[in-house]
């Protein structure tokens, strides 16, 4: 499977990829100056098989899109597609994902819509700085806001924290970036066996992947695109979610962009 991503690839880019990067969950983990996590890895693969190098460097998640959007940045990921993304770059889907509501574990009455969150007034809302989950998700920030129930936090660590100390009562993000940032921090990991999880009606399954940049040259792009597609229907970024991530820890939010390939036997039978 993992050859098989080399067929028909060109000999390098033309240059270095830069892609800057923020952690999240075990999509991308960060280590001082290191940088691992299924994304990374993903792009390491196809270091191997192309000969294009990128360039990781570790920064804010708000800062990502900045970078992004003013050619700082030749890769934007993890990114879920959204109308506002669109007409910046090309996007290239690797997995299915949704955000759904998270909380500790409460007798409270479920919530299943959006509009039932904006009109369950005692509920806080903490949410992570440069998260976008779309037009519905935007315009929930902005209605939270008006409320004065919106808790703005600079990472997932700060938000599980808040949720902790009583601070935010739920939060709303796909799952496995929740869990994968939990199970990094000792000072949280106790949180993972008290977590709610609500999927809303109104926020289903999209696409997340990698943006990448109109600033790339064109033959990069192109090559890029066709190695990161080779991916997802390969099989290859799947298995590396599943290398990364517990069973258990991001079913509810993620699923393969499409049926895993699976090996055939070969030979006499």
């Amino acid at each position: 499977m993992l050859l098989g991503l080399a067929a028909n690839a060109q000999a390098g880019c033309s240059r270095s990829i830069r892609v800057p990067v923020a952690p999240i969950g075990l999509s991308v983990v960060t280590s001082g100056g290191a940088v691992s996590g299924v994304y990374p890895d993903v792009l390491r693969r196809i270091e191997a098989d192309t000969g294009c190098r990128f360039e990781f460097s570790v920064v804010p998640r708000a800062r990502l899109e900045a970078m992004f959007i003013s050619g700082q940045a030749d890769l934007l990921m993890p990114a879920s597609r959204t109308p506002a993304r669109e007409g910046r770059g090309q996007f290239v889907p690797l997995v299915k994902a949704r955000p759904v509501l998270i909380s500790l574990a409460s007798d409270r009455p479920a919530v299943t819509t959006l509009q039932e969150l904006l009109e369950r007034r005692d509920l806080r809302v903490a949410l992570v700085r440069g998260f976008d989950y779309g037009d519905a998700y935007q315009q929930l920030m902005t209605r939270l806001k008006e409320q004065q129930r919106l808790v703005m936090e600079a990472d997932v660590g700060a938000v599980a924290r808040a949720m902790e100390r009583g601070l935010a009562d739920v939060t709303l993000m796909v799952p496995s970036i929740f869990t994968g940032t939990l199970q990094q921090d000792s000072r949280t990991r106790a949180l993972l066996e008290r977590l709610r999880y609500e999927p809303l009606s109104d926020m289903g399954w999209g696409d997340s992947g990698i943006y990448l940049s109109p600033q790339l040259p064109p033959t990069d792009r192109e090559l890029l695109a066709e190695m990161l597609d080779k991916a997802a229907r390969s099989g290859l970024f799947w298995k590396t979610v599943q290398r990364h991530y517990p069973p258990g820890s991001y079913e509810e939010g993620m699923k393969a962009l499409a049926p895993v390939p699976t090996p055939t036997a070969s030979g006499p039978k």
